[in-house]
């Protein structure tokens, strides 16, 4: 990586840098607290994790976090796993979320406002979520539903969805969602592991300007999870309730005044799962408090929101992005929901949306960015963006040509923030900066309060060298715990068995000297699909059930022009042969049991699929031999079970070359 300065794409003129939120807590924190007055955004970031306690004392203050019972210290142990963040304080997040309800001269404008493929925005104004959470979280409690159970929701984007987030957390229960494109068994191997006491779902959807009918998947979950109480049915295609559901509009139709259940700083606001590689998804909690100062501090200070903004980020409830656009809420923001295909009924639909309800950051995937791309959309021409202060990525890192084209085609003053973080923090290690020059192929700069490094095999600290990505000091949104992970040692060895004490990310990254950053992609074998996250442990276990594959190995490779590469291999038993009738099948299992966006691009037969020693498949090898790793470096012979497969992959390997 060049250590040169070269010149950046964008940098934020005087007004803008005054202006940012981010400038006015500098000079307050250095009034109050003692941070630099001067030395700009590295000074507060040296600042934020030097003096880790101090900073997040202060973003309490800045944004008024109201604790109903106050904190004793704001790190009683700093431990990584184990921080104790805030001991003793209790709060509730909804509370937070809602806040602006509370002012009569906000009361009446949009807290949401909702999007789907008819283009037609239906707003819901702060008082009427307000409404509607106050009248479900006592519908809630009426149901038995206390502070710790879980609530599970199989729903879109939709505005529903956000209300019953916040109503769950206001009742202290727990969140946890998919997305309805998920089949059956990819749900149940998440809810199954947390025993929800309440379902929220629809009756299905609409993508691509189809509807799909989810009421079968619906009806498999509620017989798969004996733990239900209640069901929920939202009729997005306006069919009745099945019979022992509930129905939405019972349940939100009174005016009541929510009721919010102070709960400990640490207690668990939802659980957001990982992708699976190695079985079952994690499930990973989160807590109120740790969500509330972390979206705070990453919304207000480093996104710039605040309650004159609009923001939209398409993602769907199946992804930590919808979680993080939730969290918008909490600086009084107007959140754009979008429910619908991201290219329907063209590739520039997403662009239409922005102008449509006046976003001021747009987020979305680097994928969708090169979509567009590719497909000559030209979104400044066709719509007004006059609004759109920020456009933001993430997903997977945006290529150098995605920033020149959003320059070109969007703005040539627009600030294009590529951000970096994951389902496991709910929250960005790296990315959007207003004070900070943008450079092509480049995130901003590590986010305050993250003491972002990158490390070599040995923990020495890297600079414009590749690396680990570790983060070296607790962050609040860390997760509390695994669901079912009683003595702690499947969190303990998911992030800190590498570099004991310091959280290892299975990321490569690169700190340049200027203090940007460069993401190169996983450092491990998760799928990364349009921003999705699968593991590949789910491909396996729907593609093995066909008796004609012997075993497979499937394998997610970013490519240089920010493409995306997935070739299934696979192992044949004696007498199939891989035929397109075969291949088809394939495609079609994983299609209906997992998700449309993991189907693989190529089914490849291969002669067999090579393993440790201890009979693990080994995917990351195989992938570096895909990616022109030389075999010698890209695995420890040793560890290998048959050496000799290695040479099929490192022959497609150099065919591809």
């Amino acid at each position: 990586m060049s250590t040169a300065n070269p010149s950046p794409l964008w940098q934020p003129d005087r007004q803008q840098i005054a202006d940012a939120q981010i400038t006015r807590f500098q000079a307050w924190a250095a009034e109050q607290h003692g941070a630099p007055a001067e030395g700009g955004y590295e000074a507060l970031h040296r600042w934020s994790v030097t003096e880790l306690e101090t900073f997040w004392k202060a973003v309490t203050e800045w944004f008024d976090v109201r604790f109903t019972h106050p904190y004793a210290r704001v790190l009683g142990s700093r431990a990584m796993p184990g921080a104790e963040w805030f001991p003793e304080a209790t709060l509730n997040y909804a509370q937070h979320a809602l806040r602006t309800a509370d002012d009569p001269t906000r009361a009446d404008t949009p807290a949401i406002l909702h999007v789907d493929e008819t283009h037609e925005p239906r707003p819901v104004t702060w008082a009427e979520l307000r409404r509607q959470v106050g009248s479900l979280a006592a519908e809630l409690r009426a149901l038995g539903v206390r502070p710790g159970d879980r609530v599970s929701g199989y729903l879109p984007n939709i505005p529903e969805a956000a209300a019953a987030l916040l109503a769950t957390a206001a009742v202290g229960a727990v969140w946890t969602s998919c997305a309805p494109d998920f089949g059956a068994r990819s749900v149940l191997d998440r809810f199954q592991q947390v025993e929800p006491v309440v379902l929220f779902t629809v009756d299905g959807y609409r993508y691509g300007g189809k509807e799909h009918d989810r009421r079968d998947t619906v009806q498999e979950l509620r017989d798969e999870l004996p733990s239900l109480r209640a069901v929920v049915h939202i009729p997005l295609l306006g069919t009745k309730a099945p019979e022992g559901a509930l129905e939405w509009s019972d349940l939100t139709s009174a005016d009541v005044t929510p009721v919010y259940e102070e709960v400990p700083f640490d207690h668990p606001l939802w659980v957001l799962y990982s992708s699976g590689t190695t079985g079952l998804p994690k499930a990973i909690v989160q807590s109120q408090g740790g969500i509330l100062v972390e979206h705070l501090k990453q919304i207000g200070l480093h996104c710039d929101l605040g309650p004159d903004d609009r923001f939209f980020w398409y993602t769907s409830t199946g992804w930590m992005m919808w979680n993080f656009l939730v969290g918008g809420l909490l600086t009084g923001t107007t959140i754009v929901t979008y429910d619908g295909s991201p290219g329907y009924p063209e590739t520039g639909a997403q662009w239409a949306i922005a102008e449509l309800t006046g976003a001021t950051f747009f987020g979305t995937s680097a994928a969708y960015v090169m979509a567009c791309r590719k497909a000559d959309v030209h979104p400044a021409r066709d719509h007004d963006l006059s609004r759109v202060k920020c456009v933001a990525t993430t997903g997977s890192p945006l290529p150098p040509d995605g920033f020149r084209w959003l320059h070109d085609e969007v703005r040539d003053d627009l600030w294009i923030a590529s951000v970096s973080g994951g389902t496991d923090v709910c929250s960005c290690f790296a990315g959007a900066v207003p004070t900070l020059p943008v450079h092509i192929g480049e995130l901003q700069a590590p986010a305050l309060g993250t003491d972002l490094q990158a490390w070599d095999p040995s923990g020495t600290p890297l600079t414009d060298e590749v690396g680990e990505l570790v983060v070296t000091n607790p962050m609040p949104s860390m997760p509390i715990r695994f669901w079912n992970d009683p003595d702690g040692s499947r969190y303990h060895d998911s992030y800190f068995d590498t570099y004991p004490g310091a959280w290892r990310h299975g990321d490569w990254i690169t700190l340049t000297t200027r203090g940007s950053v460069v993401i190169h992609g996983r450092s491990d074998s998760t799928l990364n699909r349009q921003g999705v996250r699968m593991g590949s442990a789910d491909i396996y276990e729907a593609v093995e059930r066909l008796p004609e594959i012997r075993e497979s190995l499937v394998i997610g490779l970013e490519q240089p022009d920010g493409g995306y590469w997935m070739p299934l291999f696979v192992h044949l038993a004696p007498g199939a042969a891989l035929d397109d009738a075969l291949r088809s099948r394939i495609k079609q299992v994983i299609r209906e049991q997992l998700s449309p966006r993991h189907v693989p691009d190529e089914v490849i037969e291969a002669p067999g699929v090579p393993h440790t020693l201890t009979g693990k498949r080994i995917e990351v090898p195989v992938k570096r031999l895909l990616q022109g790793t030389p075999l010698e470096k890209a695995v420890n012979p040793g560890s290998i079970d048959n050496l000799e497969l290695l040479k099929f992959y490192e022959e497609i390997a150099r065919k591809r070359a």
